[in-house]
């Protein structure tokens, strides 16, 4: 293990008098300078040089272990295909795939007429990625007609889109039609507009839009704005028929959606019922009916349909259900698609028109499986996604007539798995209020269970975004070096239903923490590990989560990673100039105008709550342009911990200074960030 003392003195950031006060508590935050009061821009010379002392820093203190990274990203690339490509899919007259090239950074996307001819190139990433040190593809859409292409190119990590309109006849783009472009885009039928949403200065996707090709930029139709509440985002979509174009607005608690034919999107939106406080709901269409998943009466939803014409009267189809949890309808000719979790475990349904229905049934106890690119109204089959712990990405065309899974890929991995070497269990571990929280573990078998193993942890806890026991083959470098890998699948994330998401926020948001120490400490109950044999990694609120547990149990963990770490919580949440500030209220609460909110957050604020103490051995990553988690808050809290901690563990900051949320945007360059992170956990447990 490399210790601090080993190495030349780390940064010090300069401590600056600044503080606030509210609800009658006086806040010093003497390292509020490395915000760059002109941000977005960040050219402050005193920023720039802190951060930059940092990365030499990373530098120098990883440069006895390169070897090891060599060594792990050589692993790691050896399990990835290098020519990797997708199943083709079909869309009406053509089949679409994506593929990489042998060695490249960036896919390259193709079609063919589904009756035969040549592959034709819609989009090089490659090529347009060459001299960029980012390069992020958006979206890509072909017009119904097949003649044209809408292209959203995040070029430097902001997440702001630039939106180009190509000709796929001669590869030439023929209209740039905004540059501060985000999420979906969607056509209309006649191939002649494109409808795409905005982000304003704040980084918040404001307003939907339509433009006519042919027709400049500024005669482009606002569809709708959101002006009532700052803190929602718009989106858009299409329906599973095609026939409606859907305008929808929320947060991560309310939602509300308007919908337009896609034959005539300039017609007034219809808005299908108004938003409700802490009620969500998603539509779809199909056989003239609006399809409707809402939690409206039931904490784990139910399944509506409704008439156009009266869209707010909703007809109850599948009712809501303690042990079912409905988490998504795509309404397609024959069948309602339905995703579902029952006991926590992924479901597919299909439910027919005429109420009768059929699960698929997959091979596994555990596993993660949803519906892959189903794009046609009619298909004959369901392409659905599936893996485990231990079975690598699989696709599957599901044949309803049959109940048949016919495999159509399984992932290759070129260096050879030889899957029976691996085990993997879900274990239930009991956490200090009573409830039981799920562990998904995977190691190699004969994986000690006298206390004498390691453990690599990994959890989010937010949102309701719960993370699955897939497969990963960078894994794989971890377990053959005799680690077992768990999931946490705490409280915030909706693995065990709506509600399980419901008792990680707000109020509760302490029980996400919680539940990580207790799967932690019940881990070393069961004889996997012990106290300083587990290493940690969580990334952005999986970040805060890292953060947290750092400051309340670290003598429990031998090494933490945390990525683009959101810690300086309790600023944050007060500053609301920031892209995301409102729009989060609902998930953290509202520090400004409530009180207990302020104390809530305060009390677990990583940042804030940073102390003289010994920490274990830390990575912390950010990103420069990312507007999720702005850089200064893992500088800040980095910082701090410099100023504060009393070990001489190591305390590595890097500041990716052209990219943002997601790290790098190369495969190779991304898998590279990986094998540090791991190198670095492995360098300071073993």
């Amino acid at each position: 293990m490399t210790k601090a003392s080993e190495l030349p003195p780390p940064p010090k950031a300069d401590k600056r008098p600044y503080s606030y006060e509210r609800h009658g508590y006086r806040v010093e935050d003497p390292y509020f300078w490395l915000k760059d009061q002109g941000y977005p821009k960040v050219d402050d010379e005193d920023v720039l040089a802190y951060l930059k002392a940092e990365n030499a820093y990373f530098e120098a203190a990883m440069k006895p272990h390169e070897g090891l990274v060599d060594t792990i990203f050589e692993e790691m690339k050896g399990r990835i295909k290098e020519d990797e490509s997708s199943v083709p899919y079909k869309d009406g007259d053509w089949l679409y795939w994506w593929a990489f090239k042998p060695g490249a950074q960036y896919r390259t996307w193709y079609r063919k007429p589904a009756g035969g001819g040549a592959d034709q190139v819609l989009l090089d990433e490659a090529a347009e990625a060459e001299g960029k040190e980012y390069y992020r593809l958006g979206d890509l859409e072909v017009s119904p007609d097949g003649k044209l292409a809408a292209i959203y190119v995040d070029d430097n990590g902001s997440e702001r889109f630039k939106l180009r309109i190509r000709d796929l006849a001669t590869g030439k783009d023929i209209e740039t039609v905004t540059e501060v472009g985000i999420g979906s885009l969607v056509w209309s039928n006649d191939s002649k507009a494109v409808v795409f949403t905005e982000v304003n200065e704040n980084w918040r996707s404001y307003r939907a839009r339509l433009h006519r090709l042919g027709r400049p930029a500024s005669e482009d139709k606002t569809l709708y704005e959101e002006t009532a509440d700052k803190g929602f985002s718009v989106g858009i979509g299409k329906s599973q028929d095609r026939s409606l174009i859907f305008v929808s607005t929320g947060d991560n608690a309310t939602s509300e959606v308007r919908f337009v034919s896609a034959d005539n999107p300039e017609a007034p939106l219809t808005l299908i019922s108004p938003r409700k406080a802490n009620r969500e709901y998603s539509v779809d269409a199909s056989h003239g009916k609006l399809w409707i998943l809402t939690n409206d009466d039931h904490v784990n939803f139910r399944i509506a349909e409704a008439s156009p014409q009266r869209p707010g009267a909703w007809k109850t189809v599948i009712s809501g259900s303690d042990r079912v949890y409905l988490r998504g309808v795509s309404a397609f000719r024959d069948h309602l698609g339905i995703t579902e979790r029952v006991d926590g475990l992924d479901q597919i349904r299909l439910r027919s028109y005429d109420g009768s229905e059929k699960r698929v049934r997959f091979p596994e106890a555990s596993y993660n499986a949803s519906f892959g690119t189903n794009a046609e109204y009619a298909p004959a089959a369901y392409r659905l996604a599936y893996s485990s712990m231990v079975t690598p990405a699989t696709v599957y065309d599901y044949h309803p007539k049959t109940e048949k899974l016919e495999v159509l890929k399984v992932q290759e991995i070129p260096s050879g798995y030889d899957a029976s070497q691996y085990a993997t269990e879900r274990l239930m571990l009991p956490t200090r209020d009573g409830k039981k929280v799920p562990v998904s573990i995977v190691y190699k078998k004969g994986f000690p269970k006298d206390g004498s193993g390691k453990v690599f942890l990994y959890a989010y806890g937010a949102y309701g975004y719960a993370i699955p026991p897939s497969f990963s083959s960078s894994r794989l470098s971890l377990l053959d070096r005799g680690y077992a890998y768990a999931i946490a699948h705490i409280r915030g994330g909706d693995d065990l239903g709506y509600g399980w998401f419901l008792d990680g926020k707000l109020t509760k948001r302490t029980n996400t923490f919680n539940d990580f120490v207790d799967a932690a400490k019940g881990l070393i109950a069961q004889g996997f590990t012990s106290p300083g044999r587990i290493g940690i990694q969580g990334g952005s609120a999986g970040g805060e989560l890292m953060g947290v547990v750092v400051n309340t149990d670290p003598e429990l963990w031998g090494a933490v990673v945390a990525d683009v770490p959101f810690v300086d919580v309790l600023n944050t949440m007060q500053d609301e100039s920031l892209p995301l500030t409102p729009g989060e209220w609902p998930e953290w609460g509202n520090p400004i105008t409530d009180k207990a909110a302020f104390e809530l957050i305060r009390s677990y604020s990583p940042y804030d709550q940073v102390k003289a103490q010994k920490y274990p051995p830390m990575l912390i990553t950010g990103g420069l342009n990312d507007p999720r988690v702005t850089y200064w808050e893992p500088a800040k809290w980095a910082a701090k911990l410099r100023e504060l901690k009393t070990d001489d563990n190591l305390l590595l900051l890097k500041i990716n200074m052209g990219a943002g949320h997601g790290g790098k945007s190369g495969r190779w360059d991304r898998v590279r960030e990986t094998a540090e992170a791991y190198a670095f956990i492995l360098s300071q447990i073993d």
